[in-house]
């Protein structure tokens, strides 16, 4: 049964500015408890919680959520069912998936991504361990209200653009329409929506590539990464024949390994998750596992990865900031990084290892990322030699790894 507007915190309909959340788990005891939590921020509103896919699938035009919490095994209807009938109704809805971590949950929340969810969100295996954990509670409510706020943005520049378009044509302008009758979620996420702008390549500083052509590329990303690296990776094409690739993103157990197999498919060349003291294969894809930091560190005339268990590092584990550093230690101007979607600045201190090593880092732009936290930190140091669009990355890269910079 719905909740009422604002039942859990004031009984008061939502302010414009929060972000409207939809809770849907067939957990009594879970759904109430994420409720709560969501609930208690005041930049959230919980506008609905539902025990399976049907009642949340009815109940989305009434309510209006910007974001969805979606359980995938429910009765009735489960989440993989409810999702496209949800997106069907509101093309600009954020849909995040939640679920425990056992491998076929990992590969159903990894397909939801190129069905149109936007993120996902893994629970603790007991009603317990989700109760007792902090950095579950942190990571859902980050993830809510960062993909919550991209999402209103989005509204907004689309809502202002129509408003001008309508004013210059000498016409009042009416209200705008909700964007879910221009937006579709699922491209927006993969290409960027034209209705949020990136910020000029030129208002940042770049740096020069180096001469030195790359004898390896380090990839970093976060929320939304899986969608941009099946898009990089396609593009790359035959670029990376001759060196070797190597990626952390953010994942927990299980989730990494499916991404590498996912990631090897998009690239048609060899892919894994990365074992400690393995020596690395030009043309061979890395994912760090999910829980371990990974490195790369000489080994005679090679180069192997070094797995490690040291604390996480701005919470993740793995981290893109370990591995850079120890990629510009190891290949020095001959290290090329790349930073792609994800929420908060970790890469931002390796893009200047790399940097200072004499290395060339590539950022994702603003408009075609999820969220702009890590590639946003990464430019904002000034030491990244290119700010560009998800669908000229892999291209970039390409020519930059045979030796054209221009």
């Amino acid at each position: 049964m719905a909740f009422a507007q604002k039942t859990l915190r004031t009984g008061a309909t939502p302010a414009d500015d929060q972000i409207r959340v939809m809770v849907v788990d067939d957990a009594v005891v879970i759904r109430g408890l994420l409720s709560r939590w969501l609930d208690a921020d005041p930049g959230l509103a919980v506008v609905g919680s539902h025990r399976n896919g049907k009642r949340a699938v009815d109940d989305i035009e009434k309510s209006d959520p910007d974001v969805v919490v979606l359980d995938i095994e429910m009765p009735e209807m489960d989440g993989m069912t409810a999702l496209p009938l949800m997106l069907a109704k509101k093309r600009d809805l954020i849909v995040i998936m939640a679920s425990t971590l056992t491998r076929r949950n990992a590969e159903i929340s990894l397909k939801a991504l190129s069905l149109g969810a936007a993120d996902y969100v893994p629970k603790p295996e007991t009603t317990s361990e989700v109760t007792t954990s902090v950095d579950f509670r942190r990571e859902l409510i980050d993830k809510v209200k960062a993909l919550g706020q991209r999402a209103r943005r989005r509204r907004s520049a689309v809502s202002a653009r129509a408003m001008r378009a309508e004013t210059a044509a000498g016409r009042t302008a009416a209200p705008a329409r909700p964007v879910s009758n221009k937006v579709n979620t699922r491209e927006a996420f993969k290409n960027g929506p034209a209705s949020s702008p990136s910020a000029p390549r030129a208002q940042f500083k770049l740096r020069s590539y180096p001469s030195v052509r790359p004898r390896i590329l380090a990839i970093g990303s976060s929320t939304g990464g899986p969608q941009a690296l099946q898009v990089v990776m396609r593009d790359l094409g035959t670029a990376i024949n001759d060196i070797p690739v190597v990626i952390t993103q953010h994942m927990p157990p299980t989730f990494t390994s499916i991404l590498a197999e996912h990631v090897g498919k998009a690239a048609m060349r060899p892919s894994k998750e990365g074992q400690d003291g393995e020596m690395l294969k030009p043309g061979n894809i890395y994912v760090a596992p999910g829980g371990k930091h990974m490195l790369v560190e000489k080994s005679g005339a090679g180069m192997k990865i070094k797995l490690t268990d040291d604390a996480p590092v701005n919470f993740c584990k793995p981290a893109v900031d370990p591995l850079f550093e120890s990629i510009a230690n190891a290949f020095g101007s001959a290290a090329l990084g790349l930073i792609l979607t994800g929420m908060g600045h970790d890469g931002a201190e390796g893009v200047r290892h790399i940097a200072s090593a004499g290395g060339a880092v590539i950022t994702q732009d603003e408009a075609s990322s999820v969220v702009w936290g890590m590639p946003g930190a990464a430019a904002q140091t000034g030491m990244c030699s290119d700010v560009l669009p998800l669908r000229e990355i892999g291209p970039k890269v390409a020519r930059v790894i045979k030796g054209v910079t221009r």
